[in-house]
């Protein structure tokens, strides 16, 4: 094929068809590290005895914020290696960073209205799970910062959203499905994400809370340390609904109403970018045609995979 650089299409003239980025072996080994970390930092409470100081969780922050930090930059430079993407990825990575920090606060103490969960999900979408958890983790961290929100909470908090945006980018069909039935996959991944995002967080706040075996020894809706799990998973049932289910709700149903009513818009602004940023872009360089055999290329064309 000869001719003017491509602008946008593959070879046969198709529109250039966007692929989240590439999830290869070492991004999948680091993020498997960042989360298993991240589990055992939130969870080791549920599995201490009686005499453990779990009330001193919240000391344990700092540590696990430090050993995230490492991790998420090892999730950055394996799907970068993975991938063979440049800077331009993570200017846009950046950007998207910038903006859901920014979309936090207006929702901020109204019923869970947060409408950063959906640019969320359809960013994870566009730009696969590696850099969709890094996004969130980072976006979390970034919107902490301005919201004065940083506290031993925050490394559970990233790590959430982190796994809620690599889950839109672990989502069927990231090449094939478009239109209506994307964004109803979208919609419905949402709204059950939003009730997991508010689980994982709600747990870390309530075994720090801690309350107790009351008189009779049964410690309400608090964790009670050593407890048979099947008490505390009942107890921590009950806590959710009683702190936390109102608030995850409003969070689930915004998410779904942004992605139906605004999704299509974004998705074709966050594909358009990528392409044009060329995530993908292969170059190649071929000579005019009719050239004789032998003469150096000189044309430069930038080609996309196919899908």
């Amino acid at each position: 094929m000869s001719g003017g650089p491509a602008k946008g299409r593959p070879r046969g003239g198709r529109p250039a068809s966007v692929r989240p980025v590439r999830f290869g072996p070492r991004s999948v080994t680091a993020l498997a590290l960042v989360s298993v970390v991240g589990l055992l930092g939130i969870c080791w409470p549920l599995f201490a005895d009686a005499s453990s100081a779990v009330t001193t969780h919240a000391a344990d922050a700092p540590w696990l914020f430090a050993a995230l930090l490492p991790l998420l930059i090892a999730v950055v430079v394996a799907t970068i290696a993975d991938s063979g993407m440049d800077a331009k990825a993570v200017a846009m990575l950046g950007v998207l960073a910038a903006v859901g920090a920014a979309l936090r606060p207006l929702g901020a103490g109204t019923a869970g209205l947060e409408p950063m969960f959906f640019l969320m999900v359809l960013s994870g979408r566009v730009l696969g799970p590696g850099f969709g958890f890094v996004l969130g983790s980072v976006t979390m961290f970034a919107s902490a910062l301005l919201t004065g929100g940083v506290g031993p909470w925050m490394p559970t908090q990233m790590l959430a959203m982190g796994w809620f945006t690599m889950g839109a980018g672990l989502l069927p069909g990231a090449t094939a499905l478009r239109g209506r039935a994307e964004l109803a996959m979208l919609s419905a991944y949402g709204f059950v994400a939003a009730f997991a995002y508010g689980t994982v967080t709600n747990l870390y706040g309530w075994v720090t809370l801690g309350g107790g075996a009351g008189g009779d020894g049964s410690g309400g809706i608090f964790f009670v340390p050593g407890a048979p799990a099947h008490e505390n998973l009942v107890r921590f049932l009950a806590f959710l609904v009683a702190t936390s289910l109102g608030w995850d709700l409003g969070r689930a149903a915004l998410t779904v109403v942004l992605t139906l009513t605004v999704g299509g818009t974004l998705l074709r602004a966050l594909r358009r970018a990528t392409r044009r940023a060329n995530f993908e872009a292969q170059v190649t360089f071929e000579g005019p045609e009719g050239a004789p055999p032998g003469e150096a290329p000189h044309r430069t064309q930038v080609t996309y995979e196919p899908e």
